[in-house]
């Protein structure tokens, strides 16, 4: 009985000892999947920043921490929120009306108002706020793409005409559906591919986040990636990042060249790894105005099987005439040979799967409306929400929006129609024209200033090239004189977007920025919006959080009634 008892011991005692030998092989394999697994993420986040500038984000990363601490001392975080309730003040004393004299309609009226006095209210409250831009002078960068006032009547048209359609329901409103298919249509052979696919949106952001969606679920269905990642130009549209945090997909920020301000290559090929479903390309980006080297990625793109996106919010109805317009090849602001021919960027290159294309900017569409394109149809269908089991029914959407103005699928429809081929390619020549005199004289008659690379089409951004002249000194000086220009980072720099509104006083524009550099270098106040902002935001590493509690602020302030 006791060898028995003593055997079975014996076996209870080898089994368990059998199984702490196999958890103990479980907790080992387990931990060097762990290691594993992150030294991969590690070797491909090296491959995609590189050492230098890896060691750069930990730098900041720790500067930022300590600096942080140092501002929550009670005597420095005391100075900090004081300083930032005054620049909330000023913020909302610009945007909000003030005094004892300003009417607000805080609540439903008890009765309803008359049209008339509703238009007497509107001309009122244009009166009290008293700031409104003359955007008509044509001082103003990008922002109001203004096809003229024959234009203004035909999509006031449109809109009374479909004031309550709603392409959500198309057996209602068949007509706005016929008219947004054209308009996809009518871009899909403007770039060259018309048995493409596509879908109208509200913009060149939602554009951006749709076609995002889009090659994260098709490279989750098709080639298994659970942990996506993309690899974008850092002069690519904020909608990108914007997009990667919504979706939750790892974004590897890629510089450019200095000189061309084209993304550099050879960082892109190290970031592409297992897990990236897509690259971007824009022509032209939104920052300088420069393009894309779009066939060298797209040829990267096809030899990894993944998704290259073409950003043409701004080239819009700009680029896909460059050629025809006369403009095939890049200026030359650099001196560096820059008069090359212009590349394809469109469905012709193969590797491209997507174009964002703005309706609402240089196609003078009303303001929210934009394209996104695709290779196939196939890939369209991965940008779709289903619900086939929703209790109110089968619930499809081909974008972010369920109902939507059927009255700006009209206006953009009718703007395209209005404009005609022969239309848009007048107005490229104009516009392109306009751009690139500023940027030779900027070359040839202001040295304090350069033109970034060789923008192609409409935008011209200038930077310092001496020490004495701060560009956004510049910005500030050209704000004062009634021009809106846009302020950059990165280098510091100043963007016009010419538009139609710009041709006709684009020699009034080069004498005020010459008049502008000529002041920031004798008198330069150092306080103007553009060095504040944009000085604050890189004055060190905590810097992008201060601009970041501006900016909501400003977003705050805009709700305020």
């Amino acid at each position: 009985m006791s060898s028995v008892v003593q055997k079975a011991s014996s076996n209870v005692r080898a089994a368990v000892s059998q199984r702490a030998l196999t958890f103990d092989k479980l907790k080992t394999a387990l931990f060097f999947y762990v290691v594993w697994t992150n030294s991969l993420k590690l070797y491909r986040h090296l491959c995609a920043r590189g050492i230098a500038s890896t060691l750069t984000d930990v730098y900041k990363w720790v500067a930022q921490k300590v600096i942080l601490l140092v501002l929550r001392m009670p005597k420095m975080k005391k100075k900090v929120e004081t300083e930032m309730a005054k620049a909330k003040i000023d913020i909302e004393s610009k945007l909000v009306p003030q005094g004892p004299n300003v009417i607000r309609h805080l609540s439903l009226p008890s009765q309803g108002k008359t049209s008339d006095w509703i238009t007497q209210e509107m001309q009122r409250m244009d009166e009290e706020m008293g700031n409104e831009v003359d955007w008509r002078s044509g001082k103003l960068s990008g922002a109001v793409y203004h096809g003229g006032p024959d234009m203004e009547q035909i999509i006031v048209a449109a809109f009374q005409r479909y004031c309550v359609s709603n392409p959500l329901h198309p057996d209602v409103f068949p007509a706005v559906r016929k008219m947004e298919a054209e308009i996809v249509a009518m871009c899909l052979r403007m770039y060259n591919n018309p048995d493409g696919a596509g879908t109208t949106t509200s913009g060149g952001t939602e554009s951006i986040v749709m076609a995002v969606k889009t090659h994260r679920e098709w490279a989750r269905l098709e080639k298994g990636i659970t942990e996506p990642e993309m690899v974008v130009p850092e002069s690519a549209h904020a909608a990108f990042d914007k997009a990667a945090d919504y979706f939750k997909i790892k974004f590897h920020s890629i510089p450019v060249d200095p000189v061309t301000r084209q993304v550099d290559l050879k960082r892109v090929k190290r970031a592409i790894n297992a897990n990236t479903i897509m690259l971007v390309g824009s022509a032209v980006n939104f920052p300088d105005g420069n393009m894309d080297p779009i066939p060298e990625l797209g040829a990267l793109a096809k030899k990894h099987n993944i998704g290259l996106h073409v950003d043409c919010c701004l080239g819009s109805f700009i680029v896909p005439f460059l050629d025809e317009a006369g403009f095939s090849e890049f200026p030359d602001f650099t001196g560096t040979g820059g008069r090359k021919k212009v590349p394809l960027f469109d469905f012709r290159v193969p590797g491209v799967t997507s174009i964002s294309c703005d309706t609402h900017k240089y196609g003078f569409a009303p303001k929210g409306s934009s394209v996104v394109m695709y290779r196939n149809a196939e890939l369209r269908r991965h940008q779709y929400y289903l619900n086939p089991e929703w209790m109110g029914g089968v619930y499809a959407s081909p974008s972010l929006a369920g109902s939507r103005p059927g009255s700006l699928i009209a206006g953009t429809w009718a703007a395209m129609q209005y404009m005609g081929r022969d239309g848009y390619l007048a107005s490229c020549k104009s516009i392109v024209s306009c751009a690139r005199k500023i940027g030779q004289a900027i070359t040839d008659s202001i040295p304090e200033l350069y033109v970034l690379g060789n923008p192609p089409a409409s935008v011209v951004a200038f930077a310092s090239r001496s020490p004495q002249v701060n560009v956004l000194e510049v910005g500030d000086k050209m704000r004062q004189k009634g021009w809106h220009l846009n302020g950059l980072m990165r280098p510091a720099a100043v963007h016009i977007a010419c538009t139609r509104l710009t041709v006709p006083i684009v020699d009034q524009f080069i004498a005020d920025l010459k008049d502008s550099v000529n002041e920031a270098k004798l008198s330069p106040s150092g306080q103007g919006s553009m060095v504040a902002v944009y000085g604050l935001g890189t004055s060190s590493a905590v810097g992008p959080k201060m601009v970041s509690r501006l900016a909501t602020a400003f977003l705050d302030a805009l709700y305020k009634a």
